[in-house]
């Protein structure tokens, strides 16, 4: 079994500089398992804690089942692929990629099997007697990752490995790499600042902000349900608009979001998933409204606005609008000029709230969130102001006294 589960994992630098904090999840048997966040968030950290290459300030860490933590790298059984690795520049693409199994000792008949197996799932059956500087950027990655799965471990760990390459390889690669795991039947770790990237190919995505858990789920989970503000901001492209600073006011009319110049419609939808609904309707608790721009379009009802942008994302088309002065994106038609007077109809069924002191949602699961079977789904991460303390109990405190 090639499953990984991590109880409670930390790292704090003798600096005091917090890379990890409480991190516990697991990854089953040939699960593809996607790490993202931005820079600086942890991906590269864990994965190094995961592969032995640093070790825990604190928790557990399994793989197969048993207990890692205070494994050598070479005992864990796992591969790692770097967003540059470096290939042997006096060996051929065929040495290269057998290079783990002679060290291992490993018979020159299967060393030829595995050698020559992964060339045709990568496509380098042509390149095997090349050198490294004979190849392209492309081809040397590919070899790196052949490199890595040659020897069939437990683990196959990828820190960012298709960072650098330009679209249209980097897209070429990342089929490879969702073959391969289909063809290995292995346990993949994948780590991408690219939130494209992750949605692609995970089946879950893990996203860390400031070494810090913020949602464990599956990418329609995390896009239609996030946990707080930050995993929606972070999930979509265009990213969400947010209302900073709204208000939940009772009227007539009904309820609605009021804040920046703006008021939406709080619907029966909406309001139904409201959790403590009374605790903010008419009482001027604040919240965090977001609509994404996907589910606003530029048409003949809605607000006001003025579009200051236009961009072509594929088939879609979206304005960037100020709207009673604030930053709002939505789908117009592509014939859409810059500095049009525009209405922005929403559809306010697809509201996201937040607390705008907690940053977590407000909104609870209806019959739209699959649930899977990990304790993960579960999850809520800490909120603004305990993450600010978290960060700031990690790193000590000056000595502000003066020597004499």
């Amino acid at each position: 079994m090639a499953n990984l589960k991590l109880n409670g994992v930390n790292k704090v630098y003798p600096s005091g500089s917090l890379a990890l904090h409480n991190i516990s999840l697991e990854a089953k048997d040939k699960e593809f398992l996607v790490i993202s966040g931005g820079e600086n968030s942890g991906k590269s950290t864990l994965l190094r804690v995961i592969a032995g290459l640093e070790d825990v300030t604190s928790g557990e860490i399994f793989i197969g089942d048993k207990d890692a933590t205070e494994a050598a790298p070479k005992d864990r059984d796992i591969t790692m692929v770097f967003k540059s690795d470096t290939l042997y520049p006096n060996m051929t693409v065929f040495e290269n990629m057998a290079y783990g199994l002679r060290v291992r000792k490993a018979p020159q008949t299967l060393v030829e099997q595995r050698v020559k197996a992964a060339a045709a799932i990568l496509g380098l059956e042509s390149l095997l007697y090349r050198k490294p500087k004979m190849l392209t950027a492309a081809q040397k990655q590919r070899v790196a990752i052949a490199r890595s799965i040659v020897r069939e471990p437990k683990l196959y760990l990828f820190d960012e490995p298709l960072s650098g390459l330009d679209d249209k390889l980097k897209a070429e690669l990342l089929n490879i790499v969702i073959n391969m795991q289909a063809r290995m039947q292995g346990t993949f770790i994948y780590s991408t600042k690219n939130v494209a990237e992750a949605m692609t190919i995970g089946t879950r995505i893990v996203v860390l902000k400031n070494g810090i858990v913020q949602q464990i789920d599956t990418p329609a989970n995390l896009y239609d349900y996030p946990v707080n503000a930050y995993v929606a901001f972070y999930i979509g492209a265009p990213t969400i608009n947010f209302i900073n600073d709204a208000e939940i006011q009772k009227t007539e009319e009904g309820l609605f979001v009021v804040g920046g110049g703006l008021k939406i419609p709080l619907t029966e939808k909406i309001s139904q998933r409201f959790e403590n609904l009374a605790d903010y309707a008419g009482t001027g608790k604040r919240v965090i409204a977001g609509i994404r721009p996907e589910d606003a379009r530029c048409g003949a009802e809605g607000f006001a606005a003025a579009c200051t942008e236009v961009k072509k994302d594929g088939e879609n088309a979206f304005a960037e609008c100020d709207a009673s002065g604030n930053v709002f994106v939505a789908v117009c038609d592509a014939k859409t000029e810059k500095g049009a007077k525009v209405k922005i109809k929403v559809d306010a069924d697809r509201l996201y709230l937040f607390d705008a002191d907690t940053r977590l949602t407000l909104l609870s699961r209806d019959g739209g969130y699959e649930k899977t079977e990990f304790a993960e789904a579960d999850y809520v991460p800490p909120t603004f102001a305990e993450e600010e303390a978290i960060i700031k109990r990690a790193k000590p405190e000056k000595n502000t006294k003066k020597k004499k």
